[in-house]
């Protein structure tokens, strides 16, 4: 391949160029021969920086070929030379383009597919993508996620672009995504909105989200824990038995043993036996309940210290429960030697109460309790009258067995198309999503 450098520079900086009105524009050597056409643009991801323009691909004489970037003259607006790109010179090599690893094509990866809109955790359509100079190089600056119509010249009304930053995309290009490194902006997003997205995805959607957050398993499981019952099966019965209890060894018991049982009966033992034995003890036992009672709902890793620790040690146990949900941390269970429940206190009345005082001394010594056996409707009856976060489940000698949290029994109550209604956004959801990004001007 023989690269000429650039006779001309590129337009001066601030001036975009929309990748609608590129594709398909003619495409001539320095001289005004017709070589080609523009069939796409090629960018390489650089992580939180905007994309960065390396080649162009032609259509010449029927095949695909590479252009680099610096042999192109010009990338100007239509209005410019005959809406034509110019070339520094018209040798080119005419082997079939290859896609490289690493390497983005925005019409055939882009433009029409969907990404991730970071902003409102959704997947959107792009329209169309703005380029624009930056510092000497063309780079993606921005996503119009409106469907634009290809048929007249005329613009008519444009729609704002927001910024790149605000987007991820899906490739469907597996040494692309791994190049891009894990997460990508994900790692903003909570766990459930990542199951969200992951209900509304595609296959290939599906698989390229989950990529993205494999490589941090806590994340990962996180998201299993958030996802629909079904989807949650399917995705899990399409890994090795091996890949299943990585996951659920990560994932709270109680989620754990309800996503063993929607397994197939035959996979269900294997899964079970490469569990670690803390997990595997404690999916074993809360299989041995009802789904739909207090003890197949709770949660079996609780806060509990002995009744006659001081308010300073409570707190400190709390403190130092760093794997347990932050829901199950808003209660202290005070215990006596047998393991029996003597009462609970809540984290602010520690807060506000003496370091020096037992825990005896400011918990409530006849709390709210259910057995294994209660209904959840009951559960959920019993915290909304008493206005409980969290109630201790307890055996006939009133033995801690676990602990049921506000969000398990919302899950299970709430009617299905309750649960699957569109989330109201915040009144700043959209604030300043037109302004430009920190540390450059609007243009």
């Amino acid at each position: 391949m023989t690269t000429t450098p650039a006779a001309s520079g590129p337009p001066a900086p601030g001036a975009a160029l929309h990748l609608s009105d590129l594709i398909r524009r003619p495409i001539t050597g320095r001289g005004g021969e017709s070589i080609g056409r523009l069939s796409d643009v090629i960018v390489r991801l650089r992580g939180a920086d905007h994309p960065v323009v390396t080649g162009l691909v032609a259509a010449v004489g029927g095949r695909k070929v590479f252009v680099p970037i610096e042999q192109v003259a010009s990338l100007e607006a239509p209005g410019g030379s005959g809406d034509q790109l110019r070339l520094t010179s018209a040798r080119l090599d005419l082997r079939q383009f290859d896609r490289r690893d690493g390497e983005v094509l925005l019409r055939a990866d882009v433009l029409g597919h969907r990404l991730i809109d970071v902003e409102s955790a959704h997947l959107i359509r792009a329209g169309d993508l703005e380029l624009a100079q930056r510092d000497g190089a063309w780079v993606v600056t921005g996503v119009d996620s409106h469907r634009r119509r290809r048929v007249l010249p005329s613009r008519g009304a444009e729609h704002a672009f927001r910024a790149w930053g605000q987007f991820e995309p899906l490739i469907g290009h597996s040494g692309t995504a791994l190049l891009r490194g894990p997460f990508g902006r994900v790692r903003r997003l909570k766990p459930a909105q990542i199951a969200d997205l992951l209900e509304d995805a595609s296959k290939d959607e599906e698989t390229e989200i989950l990529g993205l957050v494999h490589a941090d398993p806590e994340l990962e499981a996180d998201v299993f824990e958030e996802l629909e019952e079904d989807l949650a099966t399917r995705l899990l019965g399409a890994r090795t038995d091996g890949e299943i209890a990585a996951v659920l060894a990560r994932m709270r018991a109680d989620d754990a043993a309800d996503a063993i049982a929607e397994l197939p009966q035959r996979r269900r033992q294997p899964v079970l036996d490469l569990l670690p034995p803390g997990p595997r003890a404690k999916v074993l036992t809360l299989m041995g309940y009802n789904p739909t009672s207090a003890g197949g709902l709770m949660a079996m890793d609780f806060i509990a210290v002995p009744a006659t620790a001081s308010v300073a040690d409570a707190i400190t146990a709390v403190a130092g429960a760093a794997a347990l949900q932050p829901e199950a941390l808003t209660s202290v269970h005070a215990l006596d030697g047998r393991g029996r429940l003597c009462g609970v206190a809540r984290l602010v009345t520690l807060l506000q109460a003496d370091p020096a005082a037992t825990l005896t001394q400011v918990c409530d010594d006849d709390p709210v309790r259910v057995g294994t056996d209660t209904d959840v409707v009951d559960v959920a009856v019993l915290m909304s009258d008493y206005n409980l976060i969290t109630v201790p489940v307890v055996d006939e000698h009133r033995e801690m067995l676990g602990v049921i949290t506000v969000d398990d029994v919302l899950e299970v109550t709430l009617p299905e198309d309750w649960r699957r209604r569109e989330a109201a956004q915040p009144p700043d959801a959209h604030r300043g999503e037109h302004d430009p990004e920190p540390g450059n001007d609007a243009r």
